[in-house]
């Protein structure tokens, strides 16, 4: 199974992450497993003008559990909304 149908719903159905608020942004934390561990992946939403605005964030690093992949999904998204705020939806 590809990556991207894995990430757009073609690799099951885990249940939905929380969201944690950062800047008035909120982020999914939704890992992707991969052999032998998992990719960093988070969504990130804001209601901008009365829309909901959505960017799917993915990087190349990997790590071994899904807590750690977790953790480090949230950081890199809290990261890229300091740097980019909402120009992250442009």
């Amino acid at each position: 199974m590809s990556l991207l149908s894995r990430l757009f719903g073609g690799g099951g159905s885990a249940p939905e992450a929380e969201p944690v608020s950062h800047e008035g942004f909120r982020i999914f934390a939704e890992p992707v497993s991969e052999p032998g561990g998992y990719r960093i992946c988070a969504r990130i939403e804001k209601e901008i003008g009365g829309e909901m605005k959505t960017h799917q964030m993915i990087r190349a690093d990997t790590y071994g559990s899904a807590d750690a992949a977790t953790e480090a999904s949230v950081a890199k998204a809290k990261q890229v909304i300091d740097q980019m705020g909402e120009a992250v939806f442009g």
